[in-house]
């Protein structure tokens, strides 16, 4: 079947499903503004088509996928493109699988950060195995968890989301099972048979819990009270003070989460903790709007192509961020990040 999605991504009618699988292993499967169209008119086609039950997303290779093609992204902002119709594709993509009205199944078996987030976390049922490696890294290069992160982040158990959104830090499936971002956990080795039993009865719930198992929890419980403690306050400036606090009183976890929050941008710590909380009350289509508004200015600012220059280009080198403290950030700034784009709104 053709989408239009070239090498990069296919499409396969099996039984009652209609298989998705992405095709750049040497690329880690990064999702590309081609996939993006291609998997917005299978969607489009196979919701509409009662012959497909289920639709199946999987990948080759040893990534689901680690996000967007950040370099191409990278490549055309510094020539002053914007590539700004890429974000809107991809959001409105984000959308469409949170309000696709079939069984949607991502087969998660590798590395799933950013986009690759993205066009799985939305769906009704989302399968991690022993081998999936999820976070959403975007503060450490400047950017902000976007494709959904506002929706999905601050409906995680335990304020989860919001650790996991100013860290950047990797979790794995038991975690991921624990918290709700996965629905199932299995195992790799199962797979074949999984998507084999999914053409056949087209019913993912039965095909679920004749396959899935609950793994431990990675993160203990000493660690989850001390996420709890820190990263339920309401600003940046209270839970550095607090993780600084739980530091003084022997709390290893704190100390690292500080540690590694004083590196990521400053400017995208105050944006992603504010549009966690925002999005907890907002819908999935108005997060995306709200994620298009913070994209816009995103793009046109320092701390973006700076972290993708530290991180990406020279790899290893410290980004020079500006601000370059979270206490020099001021509110009017992170205010302008969130303000309506008038005529140019995201249309979902």
């Amino acid at each position: 079947m053709d989408f239009g999605g070239g090498d990069e991504i296919r499409f396969e009618r099996q039984g009652a499903a209609g298989i998705v699988t992405l095709t750049r292993p040497k690329a880690l499967n990064a999702i590309t503004h081609r996939m993006v169209l291609a998997l917005t008119r299978a969607l489009d086609e196979w919701q509409s088509d009662d012959a497909v039950s289920v639709v199946v997303v999987k990948a080759e290779g040893r990534a689901f996928s680690a996000g967007g093609d950040i370099l191409r992204i990278y490549e055309a902002g510094k020539a002053g493109g914007f590539p700004v119709e890429f974000f809107a594709d991809e959001y409105r993509l984000n959308a469409a699988i949170a309000r696709f009205e079939k069984p949607y199944v991502s087969l998660i078996d590798g590395i799933v950060m950013g986009g690759g987030v993205g066009i799985s976390v939305h769906g009704s049922h989302r399968l991690l195995t022993e081998n999936a490696v999820f976070a959403m890294p975007e503060v450490g290069i400047g950017f902000f968890p976007d494709v959904g992160g506002s929706f999905f982040l601050p409906r995680l158990k335990n304020c989860f989301g919001s650790w996991l959104g100013l860290t950047g830090d990797r979790i794995r499936f038991g975690d991921a099972l624990w918290s709700g971002i996965a629905t199932h956990a299995v195992h790799s080795a199962d797979l074949g048979a999984i998507v084999a039993a999914l053409a056949e009865t087209g019913d993912p719930d039965e095909v679920c819990e004749r396959f899935a198992f609950e793994p431990p929890r990675e993160t203990e419980d000493a660690s989850l009270s001390s996420i709890g403690r820190h990263f339920s306050l309401e600003s940046i400036s209270d839970i550095l003070v607090s993780l600084g606090q739980g530091r003084e009183h022997g709390d290893e976890f704190a100390g690292k989460a500080l540690a590694t929050i004083r590196t990521r941008s400053p400017t995208s710590l105050h944006v992603a903790h504010r549009q966690i909380l925002a999005g907890g009350m907002l819908s999935m289509d108005e997060c995306m709007r709200m994620e298009f508004r913070i994209l816009n200015r995103m793009l046109k600012g320092h701390d973006f192509y700076e972290g993708i220059r530290a991180v990406l280009i020279d790899k290893g080198s410290k980004p020079d961020w500006k601000p370059a403290t979270i206490e020099e950030v001021g509110e009017a700034e992170i205010e302008a990040y969130f303000a309506p784009l008038g005529d140019s709104e995201l249309a979902v």
